[in-house]
């Protein structure tokens, strides 16, 4: 009655104070980005909407989902039945082996990447969802019907017209209002956790970003190690039909993603580099090269580059055969291949 009162307003409502309101809001706030967040990250862990369906009904039932190839495990592995079919010894067989050996690799780390981000992130916003959140959504519909009832006590003080019954209503306000202060305090008390919930979910996207970086390095260096044992067939075998053979296929060159840590991982030989650079290493001359990306000098022998820029390189006997050295002005230093277009 008092609810009903209240949405017509014909009853007065006794408002939560301002601090405990934003709470609320935080915590509401909380939830629904949460959810989203979580649902999100499921996706594109799993894009595959009946693998996710089919995961989740095991995990409810508390068993292991049936373990089955995933996309780049299914590849690699008919790409290695194909190459074994054409003949290992043939050009193109051999490829496709190597490149499904490294698709199953990918597929590897992926699982890698999806159980540790379900351990480690997904897990404990699921907790919050299912656990805190639900006994926050408990206590504050108490809190509602615990105000209900004081406001219903107020409304009967305000109408009582005898002595008698005002002293009982009285009565009835006093037990209600310390009712509701004291779940007005246990839900400010648990809405106050919130912010503990933020910290330990920052801890939680840290290891996120960090099983996704660990997943995207991996990646990284198996493409590089794969283009390196593909790099070393003849190019006649690489050229495609509307090239002529002795053309070199352009290689990708390393992308900007993770330079800082191309110093320590195997760079690739640029094609685009290597059809000059014989030319370039017997003539002991120099010639001008176009810088692809940004690259920060690992230390003091080496040069640090800007995208687009155009300087001179030359290379010196005895010297790495992925690195040039570099000059700009006064300024000079190893340069790394990867990096750079020759120009004529």
């Amino acid at each position: 009655l008092q609810f009903t009162e209240e949405k017509l307003g014909q009853a007065e409502k006794t408002e939560l104070d301002a601090h405990l309101e934003n709470l609320l809001s935080k915590a509401e706030c909380t939830k629904l980005w949460t959810e989203k967040i979580m649902k999100q990250t499921e996706v594109l862990l799993q894009p595959n909407p009946n693998a996710r369906i089919e995961e989740f009904v095991y995990e409810k039932l508390d068993r292991k989902a049936p373990s089955r190839m995933n996309n780049p495990e299914l590849l690699g592995q008919y790409m290695i039945d194909a190459g074994n079919e054409f003949g290992p010894g043939t050009a193109y067989g051999n490829a496709l082996i190597k490149c499904g050996e490294t698709q199953k690799r990918i597929g590897a780390a992926d699982r890698e990447l999806i159980q540790t981000s379900a351990i480690n992130f997904l897990t404990p916003l699921r907790n919050f969802i299912e656990g805190d959140y639900k006994t926050i959504t408990k206590e504050r519909k108490l809190l509602q019907n615990k105000r209900l009832d004081l406001d219903a006590a107020k409304t009967r003080l305000k109408k009582a017209k005898v002595a008698e019954a005002r002293a009982a209503s009285e009565q009835e306000v006093r037990i209600t209002q310390s009712e509701f202060d004291r779940q007005a305090e246990i839900t400010r008390l648990l809405l106050e956790g919130i912010s503990s919930t933020h910290a330990h979910h920052l801890r939680c996207l840290n290891d996120f970003v960090e099983a996704q970086m660990t997943y995207y390095a991996q990646c990284y260096q198996y493409m590089l190690d794969l283009q390196k044992q593909l790099g070393s067939f003849p190019s006649t075998f690489l050229s495609n039909n509307n090239q002529s053979s002795t053309t070199p296929v352009q290689s990708v060159s390393t992308p900007p993603v993770l330079a800082s840590a191309s110093a320590s991982l195997p760079s690739v030989s640029n094609s685009i580099v290597a059809s000059g650079l014989s030319e370039l290493r017997s003539s002991s001359g120099s010639r001008k090269a176009r810088v692809l990306y940004d690259y920060d000098a690992a230390n003091s022998s080496e040069l640090s580059l800007l995208a687009d820029e155009v300087i001179t390189v030359y290379s010196i006997p005895g010297m790495d055969s992925d690195w040039l050295m570099g000059e700009r002005g006064n300024q000079k230093g190893k340069v790394p291949i990867t990096y750079l277009e020759l120009l004529n």
